[in-house]
């Protein structure tokens, strides 16, 4: 008696596993194909500029307060805000002049437990 795959059958459950398998490989690749062709056709191009908001313009320049040192710059709907070193909020109008400066006050330090003595 000869075993060749030709005359032995799967049992049913195991033909059942085997089409499960490949319905969850070709579910899987067509997965795939979607995924990276959407982040093909939703991203932007790298070599494109960021373009502003046409109600948005920058002013030539921005003039800080003499020893202020900038660490971080956002922008509003009509305002430039800009974060200094030194622990201030310069806020500026969208020609450039200064509307607003706001001192940041540290944060209260936590008090420290008293330490038993020895």
């Amino acid at each position: 008696m000869e075993n060749t795959s030709e005359n032995a059958q799967l049992p049913p459950s195991l033909r059942l596993l085997k089409w499960l398998v490949i319905i969850l490989t070709a579910t899987m690749i067509v997965g795939v194909i979607t995924v990276v062709g959407l982040l093909v056709t939703r991203m932007p191009s790298i070599s494109a500029p960021l373009a502003l908001p046409e109600t948005m313009s920058l002013p030539e320049s921005l003039t800080l307060p003499d020893g202020a040192q900038a660490a971080a710059v956002t922008m509003g709907r009509d305002f430039i805000a800009v974060v200094t070193q030194d622990d201030r909020i310069l806020i500026f109008n969208p020609d450039g002049s200064l509307r607003q400066e706001v001192q940041i006050t540290p944060a209260p330090s936590e008090p420290t437990a008293p330490q038993a003595a020895p």
